[in-house]
């Protein structure tokens, strides 16, 4: 049996994908920080935002020490952010 191209390396996933395919928890994430600005104070929100930004630089952080690629480590720390914030839904 011959070997199909897919099997011979990794493919080439371009970041307009990784966002596409993660639209629904970004939306997610700017809603709950937009509702809490206004119902709480702007400051809440920027802990979010804060959180959010500790998470990714933790997973970058992670998959660099396990000798990913650059894109690599930024698309799976977005994609990791993404997917485990939307766990609880």
């Amino acid at each position: 049996m011959a070997r199909t191209s897919a099997a011979v390396g990794a493919e080439r996933i371009r970041f307009g994908t990784v966002l596409r395919g993660s639209l629904l928890p970004i939306l997610v994430w700017a809603g709950v920080a937009c509702l809490a600005s206004f119902v709480y104070d702007p400051l809440v929100a920027a802990v979010l935002g804060g959180l959010f930004a500790l998470s990714f630089i933790v997973g970058f952080a992670l998959r660099r020490r396990a000798k990913h690629s650059v894109r690599c480590s930024v698309y799976g720390a977005l994609g990791g952010v993404l997917d485990k914030s939307m766990a609880g839904f």
